[in-house]
């Protein structure tokens, strides 16, 4: 299991990843934009955010590729916007990525475990669209990490 899980805090899947990391017990943090705003407000002092000086989505997610040592995005379909700058800026970082549909890959736990396994992050970035892009997102997300995460196999 990564030593950390980061995140922007943002709906849907970042804040999935943030949910299963706390209920494991795997230290969280990452950065978000000036305001600390996710579109349901205020993101919660508990993920242990650090708010940059810009209000830019961009700059959050260029810091939090930069300070993870592998990134993975969970989707529902295509992605676009927000989740493409995370893929297309770590193939230009050359940081370890896995894309996963959640949707359509009955796989995805053990592909996530492989991933995990074969880079042994210290810190893992967790991306993917906010809720409102991708509705059902944090749920799905949850429930795949939360078994990742969980110590049984």
């Amino acid at each position: 299991m990564p030593g950390m899980v980061i995140s922007g805090g943002q709906t849907g899947a970042d804040r999935a990843g943030l949910d299963a990391a706390v209920a494991a017990g795997i230290p969280v943090g990452g950065f978000m934009p000036k305001g600390a705003l996710a579109e349901d407000g205020r993101v919660p002092s508990k993920y242990n955010l650090t708010e940059l000086a810009s209000a830019g989505y961009a700059a959050r997610t260029l810091h939090n590729i930069e300070c993870s040592d592998a990134t993975i995005i969970l989707h529902l379909g295509e992605i676009s916007g927000g989740t493409l700058l995370t893929a297309t800026q770590c193939a230009r970082l050359k940081k370890p990525l896995l894309c996963v549909d959640i949707r359509k890959n009955p796989a995805a736990l053990r592909q996530l475990r492989r991933f995990l396994s074969n880079r042994r992050p210290a810190v893992l970035n967790i991306a993917g669209p906010r809720e409102s892009k991708s509705p059902g997102i944090h749920e799905k997300s949850l429930a795949l990490l939360t078994r990742l995460f969980s110590k049984t196999p």
